[in-house]
């Protein structure tokens, strides 16, 4: 049961955990305002996580991943996002957009996708979201018609992480309209150079911004028939585990942010004078500090649970129990309302300064609002949970 379930980190997750934070620290940290302020993918980054073997870190050893687990997956997402959100997330989303690969792929699609993958000689994106629909997958209106030995996309998909970058995305698409929603849609590979493929627009964002999100264009995008995922009409359930084994890695990035927000609020409270002596002295700043680290805590130990019982689920399309379900929601939301927060409150520690872009938390605030929305608003994961009670 997910109960008895233990998640001591081990010497190597350990480990793990101080080599990417010493880089992240180093490599990573010092260039983050910039990219930020550019609002421009940063393939240098890309290559730093490329040489250090982090984007496939959960992919299994076979096709040349590390197997290191969902919970040393976390550990990854949350040290690079407490200097670097954008940087995190590009791990997040590596995992994401290889997800129904590897839920649902046959042998031969994995062996020719994975290995790449889990390299991260070429990026993943996750196509879902549309125009018209995001939480509400009944509405969404990419449709895919087959055609001898090919099926043919039509139809936009935004909000795309990664779309512009990556070189392979997974696709939800409808297949079979007149069937009950839950059993219309089917999930295919696509290469970025696949006839009809087309990148849209990119959006200027409030967060995240060194981050690639853009829109995808399906015109009579010709996909060989070999690149569906399972079987037609198995798109929803592919989707929902897709999510349920990604949400935690969203999770991690808010906890990354809402450490890195508070650690550099505490700092600054020990070094900024006023009335003769430290701020930190100051009771209802003392105690703003000590919520911030409650509550930072209260989110790991959630997330890390949640991520040793997800670890020892395999990644098949056999069910989820509802308690394994209810953990990944349950975190996703949790760790991004204590993200949001947090940041906004280290803001206030700072004061006019923190209102400024000379320091780092009015970045961690902006970062910190998207995970409240993607993988999921945190409406629909309260709604997830308490379906599963």
């Amino acid at each position: 049961m997910a109960e008895m379930v233990q998640y001591d980190l081990t010497e190597e997750q350990r480990m793990l955990q101080d080599m990417v934070r010493k880089m992240a620290r180093e490599q990573i940290e010092p260039g983050a305002a910039e990219r930020d302020e550019e609002a421009k993918f940063s393939w240098e980054m890309v290559d730093l996580l490329r040489e250090n073997g982090l984007l496939g870190i959960d992919f299994p050893e076979a096709y040349g991943g590390s197997e290191a687990g969902m919970l040393s997956l976390i550990l990854v997402i949350e040290e690079l996002s407490k200097v670097d959100a954008s940087v995190g997330l590009n791990v997040a989303v590596q995992e994401l957009g290889t997800l129904p690969i590897l839920l649902a792929a046959n042998e031969e699609q994995k062996a020719k996708y994975l290995p790449a993958l889990s390299s991260g000689e070429k990026l993943a994106a996750f196509g879902l979201t549309e125009p018209g629909g995001g939480s509400d997958v009944a509405r969404l209106r990419c449709k895919a018609e087959k055609k001898g030995d090919e099926y043919i996309l039509n139809g936009a998909k935004n909000f795309i992480t990664n779309g512009g970058v990556a070189e392979t995305l997974t696709v939800y698409a409808t297949t079979n309209p007149d069937n009950k929603p839950h059993k219309q849609a089917s999930v295919f590979i696509v290469e970025k150079g696949f006839p009809g493929f087309s990148v849209g627009k990119k959006e200027n964002k409030l967060g995240i911004r060194s981050s690639d999100t853009v829109e995808l264009i399906f015109e009579d995008c010709r996909v060989p028939a070999e690149n569906l995922l399972a079987e037609e009409g198995t798109g929803f359930p592919i989707m929902m585990k897709t999510l349920d084994f990604s949400r935690p890695g969203i999770a991690a990035q808010a906890l990354g942010i809402a450490t890195g927000a508070a650690e550099y609020a505490a700092a600054y409270a020990k070094e900024r004078i006023a009335f003769g002596k430290p701020i930190s002295s100051f009771q209802g700043i003392s105690f703003k500090l000590a919520e911030m680290f409650i509550q930072i805590e209260a989110a790991r130990q959630l997330l890390y649970k949640c991520g040793a019982v997800l670890q020892q689920c395999p990644k098949d399309m056999s069910r989820l129990l509802p308690e394994q379900v209810r953990l990944s929601s349950a975190s996703k939301t949790f760790c991004g309302d204590v993200a949001m927060w947090v940041t906004v409150d280290a803001i206030q520690v700072l004061g006019g300064y923190g209102y400024t872009k000379e320091y780092p938390v009015e970045r961690f605030m902006r970062d910190a609002k998207i995970t409240q929305i993607y993988e999921g608003t945190q409406e629909i994961q309260r709604m997830v949970v308490a379906n599963t009670l």
